[in-house]
């Protein structure tokens, strides 16, 4: 609870009405908090001053309990006029012996111990008899029986978070620090483990709300060349008729970057060869391998030169790949 002396308006502080639905509240507070959050205001002060009040509003109103409880408490503040002068003070009936007696409200800490002396929730020694006081019609702030509940402890309830970030393959492949922007204004740096995938979950302690963890939900994007099954990486890569034909070293893709890959000689189209640990890590960092299927490419734009040698090379070669339909 907030001094007496220093009672805030959380609706106020957040822009909204006292009867502002949750979805309002939220956005309210995700708008002020990236307005005035320290990372765009550096060196500002009243920037850092304001962002604090922020975040103490938005504890106090995304909560329904505690919303209730403050809707409550400041209701009898407003009635009475709490918040004036030290020489101000109040009627209160001590329930605990049926008097009347000047109470002042600058005398107390908190509206806890303000609570305790009107309703009488606590007897002369300090004793709690009760966590609830009994308000009746002749309470100065009821006109209704009700129940009056309190909580000794101001603590914000610790809470987790989640958040969703989404990774090149490349980025997912290699992790390392990455900067990720929340929605409630702050921007962590976190240094991402290696070969993560979509659908992981990763933990980063008290990085919630009031010292709860966050939950960060991955997502790796699709990538133009690989595609990951598993642990395996599959990819194509496209030869020439010559390459095809007399086989040798062509280069190939691979997360580590380009490998010198040995293709036999008469390699067909679709075939499939295998580099061995080239793949993605698993959990224990244990790599698949990568399958790259080979795709023959025939050229539609040809030199004179290179018409005339493939002109020759079909005067004399002896495949014949349709042999076996001629009969």
């Amino acid at each position: 609870m907030q001094n007496l002396q220093n009672f805030r308006d959380y609706y106020e502080i957040l822009g909204v009405s006292k009867d502002a639905p949750n979805e309002d509240i939220k956005k309210s507070y995700r708008r002020l908090a990236r307005q005035y959050h320290p990372d765009l205001n550096p060196g500002d002060k009243t920037a850092e001053e304001k962002f604090k009040d922020i975040n103490e509003a938005y504890e106090v109103l995304s909560d329904p309990s505690k919303r209730a409880q403050y809707d409550q408490f400041s209701l009898f503040w407003k009635q009475n006029g709490f918040g004036g002068s030290k020489s101000s003070s109040r009627k209160g009936t001590n329930q605990g012996n049926g008097r009347t007696q000047d109470v002042n409200p600058a005398k107390y800490d908190n509206f806890d111990t303000f609570i305790d002396q009107v309703f009488g929730v606590k007897n002369k020694a300090g004793n709690t008899s009760n966590n609830y006081a009994d308000a009746t019609a002749t309470d100065p702030f009821r006109t209704q029986r009700t129940k009056v509940s309190y909580t000794p402890s101001s603590r914000p309830t610790r809470r987790d978070i989640e958040a969703r970030l989404t990774l090149p393959l490349e980025k997912a492949y290699q992790g390392g620090l990455e900067r990720i922007r929340l929605e409630d204004g702050r921007s962590l740096e976190v240094n991402m483990p290696p070969g993560m995938v979509t659908g992981q979950t990763i933990r980063l302690r008290n990085q919630g709300i009031s010292g709860g963890d966050l939950y960060l939900k991955i997502t790796v994007q699709p990538h133009h060349i690989f595609k990951l099954e598993g642990t395996d990486i599959h990819c194509q890569v496209p030869i020439t008729p010559c390459e095809a034909v007399l086989g040798g070293q062509v280069e190939a893709p691979t997360l580590d970057g380009l490998v010198k890959m040995t293709i036999p000689h008469g390699v067909r189209s679709g075939q499939r060869l295998r580099l061995e640990g080239k793949g993605y890590p698993d959990e224990k960092g244990k790599r698949g391998n990568q399958l790259v299927e080979i795709q023959i490419i025939t050229p539609k734009n040809i030199s004179p030169e290179e018409r005339e040698l493939y002109e020759k090379l079909r005067q004399i070669e002896t495949f014949k790949p349709r042999g076996d339909l001629i009969k």
